[in-house]
């Protein structure tokens, strides 16, 4: 093998080939004339400076599938001759999986690097990186630290009394001044659990972006029939992922396509058109399509509105309509915020006077984009107009990449935030309530630590990892 991290050229060779000579000269030439495997690039890498830790040989090898067979089959079938190696194929995630048992990443960079495998777009990449950089587990390692400090202020408190706890903490007195009452017994550690938790809650209340942009947005297309929603569909992806046809009913199930807008992954979801049920041919096929047309529009993040702008009135109504229903029925949908609606008013080269005529028939503040899907006209504004909400919904003060990706983080979190506001009541209640107020200095401290790995995350590993491909 070459010196460690110095990458050599090599070729391989299958060991267990016969090669019987009588002598050793003999020996090499039969080594010669063996079929070798591959020309390969191979590093050495000597633990614990190596990703996972642990000593590391790595070949790279061409990749056809005929010389991945003939490397891999070598390589198993080393485990059954008398050489001391056991080699086995990895399991999904277990070199990351190593490298978090050994020190080398921590739990929140473990979900970042599983988040940048999967990035399907540039922001999703630039968060993953930002996180796997650790600025999230430094934060939240920064407020356990501090809660620890607390902690061990407490406890002093506790088993030698208030004033050698004091001497023994100066450390952590930095000349504030906390005449709280009952507090006095804290020393400055009330007015920094007070701004600790303040930090927490302004981290809390970030719109939940981090977790938009790492899962991706949802753009629900909805409108009457014949509106022109599936052709919109396969204009904005580029290609007939949708069927077009002027009968209408024709979109009965939710048709789903991936787009990239701006660095955004958003879903976009063509609807089966709404009309009301009793109208003529409308059978129980088409009332199920319109039950998950507006299902779909009550999950979106954003909803685009499609209006025959040759019948704008009845159009508008159905859109409306919908949009009315549908955010009654469910106080967290983003329905409520009407910034997230988008009208497109299309067939605009089948109207007299095009948008002049439509603004002149609707004074609504609401924002509209006339376009044609016939002629492509005014569809690169309302794309343009389209990215710019979607990105308005991920963006923000982040912090310098310190923001929260995942429910599991904000759960924790929270549960934290609500700990020190429990230790906020007690601590003005004197030594009667000491012992548990810093038992909710400790449950925040423990909260904190599940988010980073330090304590109690087998099941959360057990998961995760299960979600890696073999050769992470």
């Amino acid at each position: 093998l070459p010196n460690a991290r110095m990458a050599s050229l090599r070729t391989l060779y299958d060991p267990t080939a016969d090669a019987k000579g009588t002598s050793d000269d003999e020996e090499e030439m039969q080594q010669q004339k063996r079929d070798p495997l591959d020309s390969a690039l191979v590093l050495t890498f000597e633990g614990p400076n190596s990703f996972t830790g642990e000593d590391i040989v790595e070949l790279h090898c061409h990749g056809s599938r005929a010389v991945v067979h003939g490397v891999l089959s070598a390589l198993s079938s080393l485990s059954s001759r008398a050489i001391p190696l056991q080699l086995r194929p990895a399991d999904p995630g277990e070199f990351t999986q190593r490298a978090y048992a050994h020190g080398k990443l921590g739990l929140v960079e473990v979900e970042a690097l599983a988040d940048l495998i999967v990035a399907d777009t540039s922001l999703q990449r630039k968060q993953a990186l930002q996180q796997f950089d650790g600025r999230l587990s430094r934060l939240y390692g920064g407020w356990r630290e501090e809660l620890i400090k607390g902690l061990a202020h407490a406890e002093a408190v506790i088993d030698f009394g208030d004033d050698e706890a004091l001497d023994a903490h100066d450390e952590f007195d930095d000349g504030l001044n906390a005449n709280d009452g009952g507090m006095s017994i804290w020393g400055t550690i009330a007015p920094r659990i007070r701004s600790l938790r303040q930090a927490m809650n302004r981290h809390l209340a970030d719109a939940s972006r981090g977790e938009l942009l790492r899962d991706g947005l949802r753009i629900a297309i909805v409108g009457r029939p014949n509106a022109g929603k599936s052709s919109l569909l396969n204009l904005l992806a580029g290609r007939d992922a949708a069927i077009v046809s002027s009968s209408p009913g024709t979109t009965r199930d939710v048709v789903e396509v991936m787009l990239d807008l701006g660095g955004v992954r958003c879903t976009l979801l063509d609807t089966a058109g709404v009309r009301e049920e009793k109208e003529e041919g409308v059978n129980e096929i088409e009332v199920e399509g319109m039950k998950r047309a507006r299902r779909a529009a009550r999950d979106a993040h954003i909803i685009v509105g499609v209006v025959d702008a040759t019948d704008l009135s009845r159009g508008l109504e159905a859109v409306d309509e919908l949009i009315r229903v549908e955010s009654e029925s469910d106080e967290s949908s983003s329905l409520l915020n009407r910034d997230n609606v988008l009208y497109v008013l299309n067939k605009l080269d089948l109207v007299e006077g095009n948008e002049n005529s439509i603004n002149s028939k609707e004074q609504s503040n609401s924002p509209k984009f006339g376009i044609s899907c016939t002629t492509s006209e005014g569809v690169d504004d309302f794309l343009s107009s389209l990215t710019q909400q979607a990105l308005s919904l991920v963006s923000g003060d982040r912090d310098e990449g310190a923001v929260i990706t995942r429910a599991r983080h904000r759960r924790h979190v929270e549960a934290a935030s609500d700990a020190l506001e429990r230790f906020e009541e007690l601590s003005g209640q004197g030594y009667m309530a000491l012992d548990m107020a810093a038992e909710e200095l400790r449950l925040a401290s423990s909260e904190l630590g599940r988010v980073t790995g330090a304590i109690d995350v087998e099941d959360v590993l057990d998961v995760l990892f299960a979600d890696f491909c073999i050769g992470k």
